[in-house]
């Protein structure tokens, strides 16, 4: 039994190096340079793979469109459209190295990650997700405490939930204040 000629064994390694650089390399490398600091190891290390193969699949195939289409409007002397075109091919190659070079100056490739960056907060932005998720939690904890109330207004607690209900509307009501004056300036 033989495993095949010398030219299939060929034909089909090619095959599956075009359909990785069609649909995986370039968008793995542009992943790499735009989250250098996503590791596939430690804590949610599946979780984190998985991001990193759909998103990998996802900008492999855009790319894969948008420098076909680019080929074919404004390549010299036409372009062929074919998936196994050496020009696509050589495009799609040249990105993924060009991506996979700055995700190693990123340090995405290093032993230790980056540190995470930190988006650029402009005004009413600085730490407004945490002071929304604290004004929800607040609200969370009042409509227990008032579940509570419902079920025992008379016990001994009472008196006291009482007043950690009004303290935290006191704190709920300074937090919407002060994310209100700081979106107003």
């Amino acid at each position: 039994m033989s495993g095949g000629s010398p030219t299939e064994l060929v034909a089909g390694l090619g095959a599956v190096a075009g359909g990785a650089l069609l649909f995986f390399v370039p968008g793995y490398a542009l992943t790499r340079a735009v989250f250098p600091e996503w590791r596939l190891r430690g804590p949610g290390a599946l979780r984190r793979g998985l991001e990193t193969v759909v998103l990998a699949f996802v900008l492999s195939v855009v790319l894969t469109v948008l420098a076909g289409y680019l080929l074919l409007h404004g390549a010299p002397g036409g372009f062929a459209a074919g998936w196994g075109d050496p020009l696509l091919e050589a495009v799609l190659a040249g990105i993924a190295g060009a991506a996979a070079l700055v995700a190693a100056l990123e340090g995405a490739f290093a032993r230790t990650p980056p540190p995470a960056r930190a988006p650029d907060a402009g005004p009413g932005e600085e730490g407004a997700w945490e002071l929304s998720r604290a004004v929800d939690r607040l609200g969370q904890e009042e409509r227990s405490i008032v579940r509570r109330l419902r079920a025992e207004p008379e016990s001994d607690a009472a008196t006291g939930l009482r007043a950690r209900l009004e303290e935290i509307r006191r704190v709920r009501e300074e937090r919407l204040r002060a994310q209100e004056a700081e979106y107003e300036s």
